[in-house]
């Protein structure tokens, strides 16, 4: 009933830009907790960035300074803005969105992108 749509990866050239998105699409009441996380390969992943509804964000310390967390609650859509580009930053991103598909319930469902690759090399 809901889906995430993820868009905006590629390859860059390290100190490059990228700007990820993630829309939720279907039976959505409202959102609370948005984030991204990255896996590289042979790696775990890892938490990103994450903007509460109220929009307050947190960065894992090695992103801070250059992306950037941001939401459009009327579109139900997260974004990504990556700068300074690294060829560490290399990895699958994932978004990730807490989404009340009713005003009834306990807790938020838990949602996830299907993943977009993004690649930083010369």
């Amino acid at each position: 009933q809901v889906q995430l749509v993820e868009s905006g990866g590629g390859l860059v050239h390290p100190g490059g830009s990228l700007r990820l998105s993630c829309a939720a699409v279907g039976s959505i009441f409202s959102i609370d907790g948005m984030g991204w996380y990255r896996q590289a390969p042979g790696k775990q992943r890892e938490l990103v960035a994450t903007i509460t509804s109220g929009g307050s964000t947190n960065y894992v310390h090695s992103v801070k300074g250059r992306l950037t967390i941001s939401r459009d609650n009327a579109k139900n859509t997260v974004y990504l803005q990556m700068n300074s580009l690294k060829p560490e930053d290399t990895a699958v991103y994932y978004c990730n969105l807490e989404i009340w598909t009713s005003r009834v319930g306990i807790r938020p469902g838990d949602y996830w992108g299907q993943g977009i690759q993004v690649t930083v090399s010369s």
